[in-house]
């Protein structure tokens, strides 16, 4: 009974810390010191879970250092620029580099390209993203506002990159691709995914395809991002 009332005391206090909290598989999301968006034209949505624990955007960390994003969560977090938008046939594509693996988490955590963005920055938000791991799995889910899977808790490929190890650098070429009836996902130039749009629009999914596009972390995580753009298919 002593051991039980203890542990429920250790789980009370880390919830309490200041700037912490709860996330994903029981790990701490923290606040980034000197957090918040210093790219001009940028803005930023943190997760709805993370805001219903009283997370806010300035705990994660948006800077460039020329034309490299350099991405510090903090809570998860989708970033874009309003005036990047796609329609039609159209890929999206971004270098995604991890250069600590799991430096700031005690798991895998995914990070990656962000399209068909509708009503971004509200509680009516909708946009689909594809993900890597640096473990050698990727995830493709989307928010319609509600967070719905396209390939469950994600998968493994070995199209992508594993690190070495914890502190080891990791390097994945994101990209979406919108093309007639499908969505794909390509990493590091290999298809590793595709959907059809009728499994990505509709009730409790996206608007459309058409939209914004932009970047996603998750949660206590860091990385940079080059390269990212639109090209029309």
């Amino acid at each position: 009974m002593r051991r039980a009332h203890y542990a429920a005391l250790v789980v009370a206090a880390v919830v309490l810390v200041p700037g912490m909290t709860l996330a994903q598989g029981g790990e701490v999301s923290r606040a980034v010191a000197g957090g918040g968006i210093t790219v001009p034209g940028w803005m930023g949505r943190i997760d709805p879970n993370e805001a219903s624990r009283g997370q806010v955007l300035a705990n994660s960390k948006l800077s460039a250092e020329g034309a490299v994003l350099h991405v510090t969560t903090g809570p998860a977090v989708a970033y874009w620029n309003p005036a990047n938008k796609a329609t039609g046939n159209y890929t999206v594509k971004a270098t995604f580099t991890e250069p600590k693996y799991q430096n700031l988490n005690d798991h895998p955590h995914p990070y990656g390209i962000v399209i068909g963005g509708n009503d971004m920055g509200t509680d009516q938000q909708s946009y689909l993203y594809c993900a890597a791991y640096g473990n050698g799995s990727f995830i493709v889910r989307g928010f319609g506002p509600q967070p719905f899977k396209l390939n469950g808790g994600g998968e493994a490929n070995s199209a992508v990159h594993k690190a070495a190890g914890k502190g080891e650098p990791v390097t994945q070429e994101i990209a979406v691709s919108v093309k007639g009836d499908k969505v794909t996902c390509a990493i590091n130039g290999t298809v590793v995914g595709t959907y059809d749009k009728s499994a990505v629009v509709g009730a409790g999914k996206l608007k459309s395809t058409d939209g914004v596009y932009g970047i996603r972390f998750s949660h206590n995580t860091e990385g940079t991002v080059s390269g990212l753009t639109m090209t029309k298919q």
